[in-house]
């Protein structure tokens, strides 16, 4: 920092012009204080030590003295560095300054902030199975603080009798581990959890607005209630299959009703009735009270799924019978009075055309609440042709749905655009908010011919506050984006091969965008790719309408010296920076999903992914895509005597059809955007992946604590031709 110079306004000022002292070329030295590379100086917190060190110019390197205002204190000085350390408690902006030594009126300062350490405990919420145990995860911020806690488990609160059956993992501090007791019953989620920071061993009871703290319920069943599911995949012949249904468990028992789709049309027996069935919690050690395995009638395909559950209870499955592989979702089905007056509903669909070529379309339904559609408009990419079903793109679209007279959450859709097309939708998850809209599912019912193809998708509620321009797109998603590749080349030697992308994107809200993405494009890999290049302007998104379409320039490959331009898409919107993608021109027919990135603001980093998280394979463009569904528990561990952070990530994998399990290790990076890496520890043929964080829990307390709850994951390993994204739920 430069002292000021003062001069008076006369004629005086001539002689004064020496005055600022100066170096020998004439320029004022300066001094200015930095910390360490990588340590937030606002985020100081109580104990910690921090490096700081002066920067001199003219002339360079020259030595400094120091001194302190505020709480803390400095010890190790020397002329060009000293170590702050902060205060016992929180709270001061103490400032250290550099004054020259040559020169006591030239300093500099840095001030800093002493924060308290904030804990989080995570998953949050959920219910633990009887017999089953479940694994929980703490954080501490600011991100330099020590990651040691002492861990209290208590039945009916705070002050509460300690629970019966929880302990400390001995090797990493942030881990704990609880098991059902009955003795621990009470009602409702009652039983907590929570983790203080070595630093202030009674941080939650003294503070609980710095601690995040799980609560979780003791249940018969971890699966129970009503769902809906999607499934989709390939028979033993590799033929496309889709499931779409509803089934509901009981004390352990299923029972429910399901369409079933394959390349030759819908089952002549639709819907089937699923007259029984079971889930088995899994024998697993990792993560045991989210993973387990749901059986249906022999008569109904696919029969045998591997399951695990995230936090909120949702189900994501991959195929296990030995009759086909495939993956899908189940969610908590939703009331069936959302659903109901003036509503437009975006969706994405895909499947095959009669002669098997991969098909997509997204579009947008507008219902009246009494049984009528009209105004919808579509887009469908059949092999790189819109000729097939509705002619040029965009096609008006009108039709009618009634409720199904037996089944409640199933209704029958019709469509009207250049051929008339049947559906039945199932009513899933979600709420009339726009932040979790209510969601259908839905599979096409009709015999399969030139004009009508079998298809599959959701359907999503459209956030109606919105006017769909330009401006309303404004913000960071995440893309997750399946297609295929259907001529041999030197990575793809079999066809077909998948094509999977995940992107990083911002919208300016003025028609720019711009950000990274990863594709795995049948073994060919481009990695962290930057768009737009330098000087290009070929990256851009525009509304098409006000019904929510736009069209979206992605993908293409900006890193080479030429660059490959991107790709046109077309995107109906369900909300701000958020629906369904549809390649429109290529017969890779890359179809997925646009979501906002995040609830919380501020970088990302690597403390904020500790938890448990329920993955596995979403859809799949090829055949040859193996399904996987993984428990995966991530967490930091702090080497004793050095402070030196571990970010690892381990697990159990459930390759189809192949028991016993596979244990799984790795290691994890989360950068500030929200991309990160996983790199397999064991065993080492585990695929590198690349992950897009999708969601965070937002952010509490000064210390802008966050957790992340959703991410994406994409095998980046070139060695695979059919790579598949994974999705992770905590």
């Amino acid at each position: 920092m430069m002292k000021k110079c003062f001069f008076a306004v006369a004629l005086l000022s001539l002689a004064l012009a020496g005055g600022c002292a100066k170096g020998g070329n004439g320029v004022v030295p300066t001094v200015a204080v930095n910390g360490p590379s990588g340590v937030n100086t606002g985020l100081i917190y109580p104990t910690q030590p921090v490096v700081l060190t002066a920067t001199t110019t003219d002339p360079a390197n020259a030595a400094v003295t120091w001194s302190l205002s505020g709480p803390g204190s400095l010890m190790s000085q020397t002329s060009s560095s000293v170590t702050y350390v902060a205060p016992a408690t929180a709270g001061g902006q103490p400032k250290v300054t550099a004054t020259l030594t040559s020169d006591s009126s030239i300093t500099g300062s840095l001030t800093l902030a002493v924060v308290d350490v904030t804990t989080q405990v995570s998953p949050a919420t959920l219910s633990v199975g009887k017999n089953l145990t479940q694994q929980f995860t703490a954080i501490a911020v600011p991100d330099d603080a020590p990651q040691t806690f002492t861990w209290s488990c208590n039945v009916g609160g705070s002050g509460g009798p300690a629970c019966n059956t929880f302990h400390q993992d001995p090797s990493v501090s942030g881990l704990a581990y609880y098991t059902y007791s009955a003795q621990d019953s009470c009602n409702g989620a009652c039983v907590q959890i929570s983790a203080n920071s070595t630093l202030d061993p009674n941080g939650c009871l003294n503070s609980p607005k710095d601690c995040t703290i799980a609560k979780f319920s003791l249940v018969p069943y971890r699966l129970s209630g009503t769902y809906t599911f999607r499934f989709s995949g390939y028979d033993s012949s590799n033929n496309g299959t889709a499931v779409v249904g509803t089934f509901t468990v009981s004390n352990g028992n299923i029972t429910g009703w399901e369409d079933l789709l394959t390349a030759g049309g819908p089952s002549a027996q639709n819907p089937i009735q699923i007259a029984g069935g079971s889930y088995t919690p899994a024998s697993d050690p990792n993560n045991s009270n989210n993973a387990g395995a749901m059986t249906l009638p022999s008569g109904i395909y696919p029969n045998k799924f591997q399951v695990v559950l995230d936090g909120a209870g949702d189900v994501e499955m991959i195929e296990s019978d030995g009759h086909g592989k495939g993956s899908g979702i189940a969610q908590k089905t939703a009331s069936s009075n959302l659903f109901s007056g003036d509503q437009a509903f975006v969706f994405g669909f895909t499947g095959v055309d009669a002669s098997g070529n991969r098909l997509g379309a997204a579009g947008v339904l507008p219902i009246n609440g009494s049984g009528a559609i009209s105004g919808g408009q579509m887009d469908v990419n059949d092999n790189s042709s819109t000729a097939n079903i509705c002619g040029s793109a965009p096609c008006n679209v009108a039709g009618s749905y009634t409720p199904d007279p037996n089944i409640i959450g199933l209704w029958q859709m019709t469509l009207t655009s250049g051929t008339t097309m049947k559906f039945d939708i199932f009513i899933s998850g979600g709420t009339a908010s726009k932040t979790n809209p209510l969601t259908f599912y839905a599979i096409s019912t009709d015999p399969v011919d030139s004009t009508h193809p079998a298809v599959s998708g959701t359907m999503v509620l459209q956030d109606s506050s919105l006017t769909y321009n330009n401006a309303a797109f404004k913000g960071t998603s995440i893309s997750a984006l399946t297609g295929i590749v259907t001529a041999a080349n030197a990575t793809c030697t079999t066809p077909p091969c998948s094509n999977v992308a995940l992107t990083l994107g911002t919208t300016d809200g003025n028609g720019n965008f711009s950000g990274q993405f990863d594709q795995n494009n049948a073994g060919a890999i481009l990695s962290g790719a930057k768009f737009p290049p330098t000087g290009s302007t070929s990256y851009t998104y525009a509304a098409s309408s006000t019904n929510g379409r736009y069209t979206f320039n992605m993908l293409g490959d900006p890193t080479q010296k030429t660059a490959v331009p991107p790709i046109p898409f077309v995107l109906y919107a369900s909300g701000a920076n958020r629906g369904f993608l549809l390649d429109q021109k290529s017969a890779s027919v890359m179809t997925g999903t646009m979501s906002p990135q995040g609830k919380g603001g501020g970088g990302l980093s690597n403390s904020e992914l500790p938890g448990t998280y329920a993955a596995a394979t979403t859809s799949s463009g090829s055949s040859d895509v193996v399904p996987v569904a993984a428990n995966l528990l991530a967490t930091i561990q702090t080497t004793a005597g050095t402070g030196t952070l571990t970010y690892n990530i381990s697990g159990t994998q459930y390759p189809p059809f192949v028991p016993p399990l596979q244990t799984v290790a790795g290691t994890y990076t989360v950068q500030a955007q929200g991309t990160g890496t996983i790199a397999p520890v064991s065993p080492a043929t585990t695929p590198n992946y690349a992950i897009y964080v999708l969601d965070t829990n937002g952010c509490a307390s000064q210390s802008f604590i966050c957790s992340i709850q959703d991410f994406f994951m994409m095998d980046v390993d070139k060695t695979n031709p059919n790579a598949s994204i994974m999705f992770a739920q905590q």
